[in-house]
């Protein structure tokens, strides 16, 4: 028995080293154009593809002027919408017919393109995605268009309290700081925002000088530099200085922050809940990763198994943390009839002291961990998942072997390891919103502070 329990412990050290293996990310080239644009390049020759990302640090939501959400929004969607020689239509005919993919959006540090194509497409892809970048029309046909559709989304948007619960949670959790503006745009925000204030964003924020780009696939450095030359190289860097792109560190919350959105007509209540995480790259990072797992990141969480699987209360019940450079937010979020949404926010509160005050055994550990390592190697199979890594890896200076190491770290982490992260659960400071029908929530919810209460009905968020 003995020697039977050694081989299957070997067994299974082995795999997991060949897990870790398996997933190691490739050196990519380094190629920097005249223009500023630093490309990094991965010849992967598995398939006839190429994927490609760029990033665009400084043209994200947070360096809209305040007031202005959604700014940056509609910015990157009418860069697609009419260039020089083309029209938005045979933009969209011209990648329909090659079964290529171009799309340009907005987060809240920076603005991205990608882009996937057959190898033999690339150099087509290459000048449309150059042309939206240097020769966008900025119609205005094609501008009142999208300020259309954007104004029919914030109605789609608080017609639904699972998407109005993001934004009136943003809104309150970050306020005036820059991650307070929301790329939806407001009812206020869009009636401000015209075509020059468009032009002008787009003329400051987007520059090859400060952008990152990523290219894998099935190509020859040479091919790529070539083709790099007579496109994407045309982007012009401007003759002025970039603008700053350091942003405030996140906002903190000081004792309880409770809000109330009401929607008389809907059956259900929904609940955002979110405290300071970390930032990017902090050493917390791995133990975060696995003491989050546990308690709310996966199906057979503490969280989604009280609340959905024993209790019936929801669907569904998550937690997670998102970083960014100036720092990081832990959400936990749910949903149930609105007559039961207090039952729902105290056990969420029951588990968050549970995981506080005793932590996670040694076995939950161990399958968080078996979890995370079995999850991770999807995560950079395709040529796009390779590239975003570059970038991400690039852009928040984590440095290109980050993977290894973070795999290493989660391999040997060990259940105290993982009370440490509990910090980070929200007890005493923190945000919390629901939307709901206010007349049956209202008494429920006293329990836990005074709210201060909203209507869905009223302009913003």
């Amino acid at each position: 028995m003995r020697r039977f329990l050694t081989i299957i412990l070997a067994i299974f050290i082995i795999t997991k080293v060949m897990v870790m293996a398996s997933v190691k990310l490739p050196q990519p080239e380094k190629i920097v154009l005249k223009n500023g644009l630093t490309v990094y390049f991965l010849k992967n020759p598995e398939l006839p593809l190429v994927s490609f990302r760029i990033l665009i640090p400084g043209a994200g939501t947070a360096f809209e002027p305040a007031g202005y959400d959604g700014l940056a929004s509609l910015t990157a969607s009418l860069l697609l919408k009419g260039t020089a020689t083309m029209t938005a239509e045979e933009i969209a005919e011209a990648l329909d017919f090659m079964g290529s993919r171009l799309s340009i959006s907005d987060s809240e540090e920076y603005a991205s393109v990608s882009g996937e194509c057959l190898s033999e497409h690339l150099p087509r892809l290459f000048q449309i995605t150059a042309e939206c970048l240097t020769q966008p029309t900025f119609k205005e046909d094609e501008y009142q268009k999208e300020l259309a559709r954007k104004i029919d989304s914030l109605k789609a948007i608080k017609d639904n309290p699972g998407a109005a619960l993001r934004q009136y949670f943003r809104k309150a959790y970050f306020g005036d700081h820059p991650f307070g503006q929301l790329s939806s745009g407001t009812e206020s925000s869009l009636k401000k925002i015209n075509l020059e204030e468009i032009k002008k964003f787009f003329r400051t924020r987007y520059r090859p000088d400060v952008a990152i780009m990523a290219v894998v696939g099935d190509l020859d450095r040479e091919a790529l530099i070539k083709i790099l030359n007579q496109t994407i190289e045309k982007w012009a860097r401007p003759e002025t200085p970039p603008l700053p792109t350091v942003i405030p560190p996140l906002p903190a919350p000081k004792g309880k922050k409770l809000i109330l959105v009401d929607k008389p007509d809907a059956t259900q209540s929904y609940f955002a809940l979110g405290a300071p995480g970390y930032p990017i790259g902090d050493r917390i990072t791995t133990r975060a990763s696995l003491m989050n797992t546990l308690w709310g990141g996966r199906f057979t969480s503490w969280l989604n198994t009280e609340l959905r699987i024993k209790r019936g209360l929801t669907y569904g019940a998550s937690s997670s943390f998102q970083s960014w450079k100036a720092g990081g937010l832990f959400m936990a979020s749910s949903y149930t009839r609105n007559d039961k949404i207090g039952e729902m926010l105290e056990i969420t509160f029951d588990l968050l002291k549970k995981a506080r005050e005793k932590g996670f055994t040694a076995e939950e550990t161990e399958s968080a961990r078996n979890y995370l390592l079995g999850q991770f190697p999807q995560t950079l199979e395709t040529n796009g998942a390779k590239a975003s890594a570059y970038l991400r890896l690039i852009y928040y200076g984590l440095g290109l072997d980050y993977y290894d190491r973070y795999l290493q770290e989660i391999s040997s982490t060990k259940p105290e390891d993982l009370k440490s992260a509990t910090r980070l659960l929200p007890d005493r400071d923190f945000v919390l919103v629901v939307v709901g029908k206010a007349e049956e929530a209202r008494k429920q919810l006293s329990r836990f502070g005074q709210f201060q209460e909203k209507k869905i009905t009223d302009p913003d968020f």
